[in-house]
Protein backbone atom coordinates (compact mmCIF):
# COMPACT_ATOMS: atom_id res chain seq x y z
CA UNK A 1 0.00 0.00 0.00
CA UNK A 2 1.51 3.37 -0.99
CA UNK A 3 2.41 5.76 1.81
CA UNK A 4 -0.26 8.28 0.73
CA UNK A 5 -2.94 5.61 1.19
CA UNK A 6 -1.63 4.58 4.63
CA UNK A 7 -1.69 8.09 6.07
CA UNK A 8 -5.50 8.39 6.26
CA UNK A 9 -5.76 4.91 7.77
CA UNK A 10 -3.10 5.74 10.38
CA UNK A 11 -4.97 8.93 11.26
CA UNK A 12 -8.23 6.98 11.46
CA UNK A 13 -6.54 4.46 13.76
CA UNK A 14 -5.23 7.21 16.02
CA UNK A 15 -8.67 8.80 16.23
CA UNK A 16 -10.38 5.47 16.87
CA UNK A 17 -7.93 4.51 19.62
CA UNK A 18 -8.32 7.89 21.30
CA UNK A 19 -12.10 7.71 20.96
CA UNK A 20 -12.27 4.29 22.58
CA UNK A 21 -10.14 5.41 25.52
CA UNK A 22 -12.66 8.18 26.24
CA UNK A 23 -15.14 5.43 27.10
CA UNK A 24 -12.74 2.90 28.64
CA UNK A 25 -10.87 5.35 30.89
CA UNK A 26 -13.00 8.53 30.99
CA UNK A 27 -11.68 9.89 34.28
CA UNK A 28 -8.35 10.96 32.76
CA UNK A 29 -10.26 13.00 30.16
CA UNK A 30 -12.77 14.44 32.63
CA UNK A 31 -9.91 16.23 34.36
CA UNK A 32 -8.89 18.03 31.15
CA UNK A 33 -12.32 19.51 30.42
CA UNK A 34 -12.11 23.29 30.83
CA UNK A 35 -14.18 24.38 33.81
CA UNK A 36 -15.75 27.16 31.76
CA UNK A 37 -17.75 24.62 29.73
CA UNK A 38 -21.31 24.06 30.95
CA UNK A 39 -22.51 20.69 32.20
CA UNK A 40 -20.75 17.68 33.61
CA UNK A 41 -17.21 16.95 32.40
CA UNK A 42 -18.16 13.31 31.69
CA UNK A 43 -20.70 14.50 29.11
CA UNK A 44 -17.94 16.35 27.26
CA UNK A 45 -15.61 13.37 27.59
CA UNK A 46 -18.15 11.02 26.02
CA UNK A 47 -19.12 13.56 23.35
CA UNK A 48 -15.50 14.10 22.31
CA UNK A 49 -14.89 10.33 22.29
CA UNK A 50 -17.93 9.81 20.06
CA UNK A 51 -16.74 12.62 17.80
CA UNK A 52 -13.32 10.98 17.48
CA UNK A 53 -14.93 7.66 16.56
CA UNK A 54 -17.13 9.35 13.94
CA UNK A 55 -14.14 11.24 12.54
CA UNK A 56 -12.15 7.99 12.41
CA UNK A 57 -14.88 6.36 10.34
CA UNK A 58 -15.09 9.38 8.04
CA UNK A 59 -11.33 9.55 7.48
CA UNK A 60 -11.14 5.80 6.83
CA UNK A 61 -13.73 5.92 4.05
CA UNK A 62 -12.55 7.43 0.76
CA UNK A 63 -16.00 8.90 0.02
CA UNK A 64 -16.03 11.00 3.17
CA UNK A 65 -12.29 11.47 3.66
CA UNK A 66 -12.06 15.06 2.43
CA UNK A 67 -14.76 16.51 4.67
CA UNK A 68 -13.76 14.26 7.59
CA UNK A 69 -10.13 15.37 7.25
CA UNK A 70 -11.19 19.01 7.44
CA UNK A 71 -13.50 18.25 10.37
CA UNK A 72 -10.64 16.41 12.10
CA UNK A 73 -8.35 19.44 11.69
CA UNK A 74 -11.07 21.61 13.23
CA UNK A 75 -11.55 19.08 16.03
CA UNK A 76 -7.84 19.15 16.87
CA UNK A 77 -8.00 22.94 17.07
CA UNK A 78 -11.15 22.70 19.19
CA UNK A 79 -9.64 20.37 21.80
CA UNK A 80 -6.58 22.57 22.25
CA UNK A 81 -8.17 24.33 25.27
CA UNK A 82 -8.38 20.94 27.02
CA UNK A 83 -4.65 20.48 26.48
CA UNK A 84 -4.03 23.96 27.88
CA UNK A 85 -6.21 23.09 30.89
CA UNK A 86 -4.19 19.93 31.43
CA UNK A 87 -0.89 21.84 31.27
CA UNK A 88 -2.18 24.37 33.80
CA UNK A 89 -3.55 21.72 36.14
CA UNK A 90 -0.41 19.58 35.95
CA UNK A 91 2.10 22.36 36.59
CA UNK A 92 2.75 21.02 40.10
CA UNK A 93 2.94 17.35 39.17
CA UNK A 94 6.20 15.42 38.96
CA UNK A 95 8.50 16.59 36.17
CA UNK A 96 7.76 13.73 33.70
CA UNK A 97 4.00 14.30 33.93
CA UNK A 98 4.38 18.05 33.66
CA UNK A 99 6.62 17.58 30.62
CA UNK A 100 4.06 15.28 28.98
CA UNK A 101 1.29 17.82 29.54
CA UNK A 102 3.39 20.62 28.08
CA UNK A 103 4.50 18.47 25.13
CA UNK A 104 0.87 17.98 24.09
CA UNK A 105 0.53 21.67 23.28
CA UNK A 106 2.88 21.90 20.27
CA UNK A 107 1.87 18.41 19.13
CA UNK A 108 -1.52 19.80 18.09
CA UNK A 109 0.15 21.59 15.18
CA UNK A 110 1.37 18.47 13.33
CA UNK A 111 -1.97 16.77 14.02
CA UNK A 112 -3.86 19.66 12.42
CA UNK A 113 -1.46 19.66 9.46
CA UNK A 114 -1.77 15.88 9.10
CA UNK A 115 -5.57 16.06 9.01
CA UNK A 116 -5.45 18.89 6.45
CA UNK A 117 -3.01 16.85 4.37
CA UNK A 118 -5.37 13.88 4.43
CA UNK A 119 -8.20 16.15 3.25
CA UNK A 120 -6.05 17.59 0.46
CA UNK A 121 -4.96 14.11 -0.59
CA UNK A 122 -8.60 13.10 -0.88
CA UNK A 123 -9.32 16.13 -3.07
CA UNK A 124 -6.57 15.09 -5.48
CA UNK A 125 -8.00 11.57 -5.86
CA UNK A 126 -11.68 12.49 -6.17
Amino acid sequence: MPRSERSPLLLAGLLAAAGVTHFVAPRQYDATIPRALPGAPRTWTYASGAAELALAAGVALPRTRRIAGLATAAFFVGVFPANVQMAVDWRRRPAPLKAAALARLPLQVPLVLWARGVARGAEVRS
